[in-house]
C-alpha cells in the first residue's frame, strides 16, 4: 500500500481552491452563489475526531502489545490496514471539499461587508481549516499504522541488491 504524499495532497487541494475561485467568480456573475452548509466544518471535524480517536487506540494497542503486558489486546492486520485505506479515502476527499471552500473563502473574502456574505466566508474558512485537519488526522492514523520493516522500503535499498 503507498502511503500518502503530502505534496499530492497540497496540490489537489490548491487545484480545485483555483478551480472553485474560478467558479465561484462565474456562479456569482451569472446569478446567486450557493450557499456554504453550516454543517460543513461540523462533519469534517468530526470525521477528523474520529481518525484520531483510531490513531490513538490502535498506538496504545500496540505499544500495550510491544510492552508484552498481559492484559494486551493485539491489533489485527486486517483492521490496521482497513483504517488505514480509510484514512487515506478520507484525506483524498477532504483535499477536494477543503479545496473547493478554500477557493469559495478567496472569493467571499471581498465581499465581507455583506452580513450573508461574510458568515458564508466563516463556514468556508472552518471548512477549510477542518479539511486539512482530517489530512493531518489521516497522515497520523497512516504513521501508527506503519510497520517497522516498511522504512527500509522508502530508502529504495533492498536486501537483494
Amino acid at each position: 500500500m503507498r502511503q500518502l504524499r503530502i505534496g499530492v495532497l497540497a496540490g489537489i487541494l490548491l487545484a480545485v481552491g483555483v478551480l472553485s475561485w474560478g467558479g465561484a467568480r462565474l456562479w456569482d456573475s451569472l446569478g446567486n452563489l450557493p450557499s456554504v452548509p453550516a454543517g460543513a466544518p461540523i462533519v469534517l471535524a468530526a470525521i477528523a475526531v474520529i481518525l484520531v480517536a483510531t490513531a490513538l487506540s490502535i498506538r496504545t494497542r500496540l505499544r500495550a502489545q510491544r510492552e508484552r503486558r498481559p492484559e494486551a489486546k493485539g491489533v489485527d492486520p486486517l483492521v490496521a490496514a482497513r483504517a488505514v485505506v480509510f484514512g487515506q479515502a478520507a484525506a483524498l476527499v477532504a483535499a477536494l471539499v477543503a479545496g473547493m471552500y478554500g477557493g469559495t473563502c478567496v472569493f467571499l473574502l471581498s465581499q465581507l461587508s455583506i452580513p450573508a456574505r461574510r458568515d458564508q466566508a466563516i463556514y468556508a474558512g472552518f471548512s477549510l481549516l477542518a479539511g486539512v485537519g482530517v489530512i493531518a488526522a489521516a497522515i497520523f492514523l497512516e504513521r501508527v499504522c506503519k510497520l517497522p520493516d516498511d522504512e527500509d522500503d522508502d530508502h529504495g535499498t533492498s536486501a537483494g541488491a
